[in-house]
């Protein structure tokens, strides 16, 4: 590597910049900052600044050489007139008008620069997708086909910026790409965290990377500044926690604080999003005329620059290999008539008359060019043996190789191409680094961005505490009935850990969640964060901007929003109405008001019904109760509802169904463990609002034991029984004895009802799930 010596900047500076040591060490300061440039060409050692703008040291307290790119990508082939040398702008000396790069370099670092009347801003790239486009384009001009703009965008989606951070959309690289200028919409990459403070738990925003160009320091002093002026509200402290491993900004919350509103206004408000505005303009033709560029056309002129480049290389080397060639067909010419070239050489009165000896005409068998006869006069005795004569044959064989290779790659320019694309892909493997800046859908682009997610089984686990996560279904085996089963939630036996709901669905489906307080919200699954069988999750408030004193009662998987089907909810105290499926099309994770509630009463069922349909209710005392979905009156969305059900004092709803023609069973499981399964049938039709039938009759001794779950199930389908503390136990529906409506049932799963353990969820696993799952 070059050393850049402190002694000697004055002097290289003023040869080769009129303005001074200045202009040069800030530029030489940016090419060795990790935070602004994609792969930093200067390797330096002392203080080159931070992201918070702290200035770089003064340059005698600082050294730099340059990186391993640096050196083999732009000065490998500096002295083989593969670039024009230029006098620089004294006279005094020579420089190169360019650097023979072997990767473009204004791309992949990107640039800025202002003049009379225009700018320049560039952003950086990502080395791996710069050699794959050009790898594809130099591909494409040996067969003839120019590489289409869509496969182009494919292999380079958008800038990939050094801070990392996401990319919204792709409509402002596309103009980028396309016209030479355009605004890319950057934002920081933050998460929701609990944190201790003050012996006090909150939730707190974390920001790990910041947008390109944006300045920590000055980030906190506005959101600080925000919050004083009442202009930001629901946060409660903030700090930097940054080191050497990364970025660390603490965004306390308030507990009565909504993280998705925070969240949003900060965006808003603070350079969390900022734009970059681009403007790919740059000095073409002969290094003196600014023009605008698109990505295919820099592309472009970086390959026919590197194809020139090889070309002036291949013409440096092919002229040292036809020199080399010549001198060895002298030298054995002499090793052939050593005795004569002896003679001549011992007769000859001084160096001058023997060269002229050897290259006489009227010594045919030497006649020997001027630089022939140097080279013979500079061999020594030992030199003159049969080995060295073997080691001259040797060379001169592989000098007529690479002379062969050489003038093809002169006249052949397919064998130039070939040379770049093992040139580029040799570069990708050593030096490319995975992209950096994600790239995400825009609200124009989101309905594209279900196409790039499969669309598999999942389950969703939603804790009591305000946590959710997804895993996949394939993580639970059939087990057998009365086993423990698996762990599916964490082994901390702490009230955030107590699930609350536990449901399989596709990824793609939509997931309509109600809180008890009578609002809905509306998300895909594939959205859900996805956690293993012990993690607790990513804290709700993350994901939809749920309020901390609400909680989330009932979720929905909903595959089609079909204009034959109802939603039916449910409320605790027995509250009933019917609402159009189509209704909730446009449902967002923003949220809508869905129910008008009495006080102390929770919406916590949701379920999707038609008129053909049965409504089928339990009561947690062992009742239930069956009426024709028909009979309820389809009502707007923020209506009350009817009376479902008269309940008894202290009883409430413990669960609801709908009732298809081809539903066999009904499965009821009470909290300490004790299920059955009842024929549907025995279920007749009553009015409704009555008091129902029973549905159960308790274990005697069991006073505390109530109905759990009341789920319509078919005999081949199975289920997957989960405990308040997070135990699951996947189980076949026929391995559960088929009762009649007064009997107590048997023992499904053991409970630990003495530390205070109790079935908290039954979920029904599809049948495609059963067959693809096992």
């Amino acid at each position: 590597m070059t050393h850049m010596q402190r002694s000697s900047s004055s002097s290289f500076s003023s040869h080769s910049h009129p303005h001074g040591d200045s202009a040069v060490y800030d530029a030489l300061v940016r090419l060795a900052q990790p935070f602004s440039t994609n792969q930093p060409l200067i390797d330096g050692h002392g203080n080159f600044g931070s992201i918070d703008a702290d200035p770089p040291a003064a340059m005698r307290y600082t050294e730099c050489r340059l990186t391993r790119l640096a050196s083999e990508t732009l000065l490998d082939d500096i002295n083989m007139d593969t670039v024009q040398f230029l006098p620089n702008f004294d006279g005094s000396e020579y420089e190169p008008a360019v650097l023979p790069a072997k990767v473009p370099i204004l791309l992949l670092n990107g640039g800025a620069g202002i003049a009379v009347g225009m700018a320049t801003n560039v952003p950086p790239h990502n080395l791996g997708e710069l050699m794959d486009a050009c790898v594809q384009m130099v591909k494409g001009r040996n067969h003839g086909v120019e590489i289409d703009d869509a496969k182009l965008w494919k292999i380079v989606p958008g800038p990939d910026f050094p801070t990392g951070a996401c990319i919204i959309g792709k409509s402002g690289a596309k103009s980028l790409y396309t016209t030479g200028n355009g605004g890319i919409v950057m934002r920081a990459v933050m998460h929701l965290e609990e944190v201790s403070s003050s012996k006090k738990k909150r939730n707190a925003i974390i920001v790990t990377e910041l947008p390109y160009q944006v300045n920590k320091a000055a980030l906190l002093e506005r959101i600080a500044s925000l919050v004083n002026e009442k202009k930001l509200d629901g946060i409660a402290d903030l700090r930097d926690e940054s080191d050497r491993d990364g970025i660390r900004m603490v965004i306390e919350l308030k507990r009565d604080a909504v993280a998705a509103v925070v969240q949003n206004n900060l965006l808003k408000k603070t350079a969390l999003e900022s734009t970059f505005s681009g403007n790919f303009l740059a000095l073409f033709g002969s290094g003196t005329v600014p023009q605008r560029f698109t990505l295919r056309e820099a592309l472009d002129c970086f390959l026919d620059f590197r194809f020139q480049t090889i070309r002036n290389k291949c013409i440096f080397q092919l002229d040292k290999v036809e020199n080399r060639a010549h001198i060895v067909d002298g030298l054995l010419v002499a090793l052939e008539f050593t005795d004569r070239v002896i003679e001549i050489v011992r007769n000859a009165p001084d160096q001058a008359s023997a060269r002229a000896a050897l290259m006489d005409p009227d010594t045919p068998e030497l006649c020997l060019s001027s630089a022939q006869a140097d080279a013979v006069l500079k061999l020594q005795l030992g030199q003159l043996t049969r080995l060295n004569g073997d080691k001259l044959r040797d060379e001169k064989k592989t000098l007529t190789e690479s002379q062969a290779t050489l003038q093809n790659l002169l006249t052949n320019d397919t064998a130039v191409r070939d040379s770049m694309i093992e040139e580029f892909e040799s570069l990708k493997k050593r030096f490319a680094t995975p992209r950096k800046t994600k790239i995400l859908p825009d609200e124009d682009e989101a309905l594209s961005e279900i196409d790039y997610i499969q669309n598999e089984r999942s389950v969703i686990v939603v804790t009591r505490g305000g946590y959710i996560k997804r895993m996949p279904l394939k993580t639970f085996e059939t087990q057998n009935r009365g086993t423990r089963g698996k762990r599916g939630a964490s082994n901390n036996m702490s009230d955030d850990n107590e699930v609350a709901h536990f449901f399989s669905c596709n990824d793609h489906d939509t997931i309509l969640m109600t809180t008890q307080s009578g609002i809905a919200y509306g998300l895909r699954a594939y959205q859900v964060p996805e956690g293993s069988r012990t993690a607790k999750g990513a804290p709700i408030p993350s994901v939809l901007p749920v309020k901390s004193e609400d909680v989330i009662t009932s979720v929905l998987p909903v595959s089609e929003f079909s204009k034959n089907e109802f939603i039916v909810l449910a409320t605790e105290f027995g509250w009933i109405k019917k609402t159009p499926l189509a209704a909730f099309e446009n449902l967002t994770s923003r949220g809508l008001i869905i129910a008008s509630l009495a006080d102390g009463d929770r919406l916590n069922w949701c379920e999707k019904c038609t008129d053909a349909d049965d409504i089928l209710l339990g009561s947690t005392r062992g009742q239930a109760t069956r009426f024709s979905a028909s009979e309820l009156r389809p009502t707007g969305r923020t209506s009350r509802g009817v009376k479902s059900m008269t309940l008894k004092k202290g009883d409430t709803i413990a669960d609801m169904n709908v009732l298809r023609k081809d539903d066999e069973y009904v499965l009821a499981v009470t909290t300490e463990g004790y299920g059955k399964r009842v024929k549907t049938d025995e279920f007749r039709k009553t009015a409704r609002g009555g008091s129902g039938v029973i549905a159960i009759k308790f274990k005697a001794g069991r006073v505390d034991d109530r109905i759990s779950t009341m789920r319509v199930v078919n005999e081949e389908d199975e289920i997957l029984l989960i405990t308040s503390q997070g135990v699951i136990v996947r189980q076949k529906v026929k391995d559960i004895p088929c009762q009649g409506r007064s009997a107590t049932g048997v023992l499904v799963q053991k409970v630990d009802v003495k530390n205070g353990d109790t079935i908290s969820t039954v979920s029904i696993v599809p049948r495609e799930e059963e067959e693809n799952g096992n």
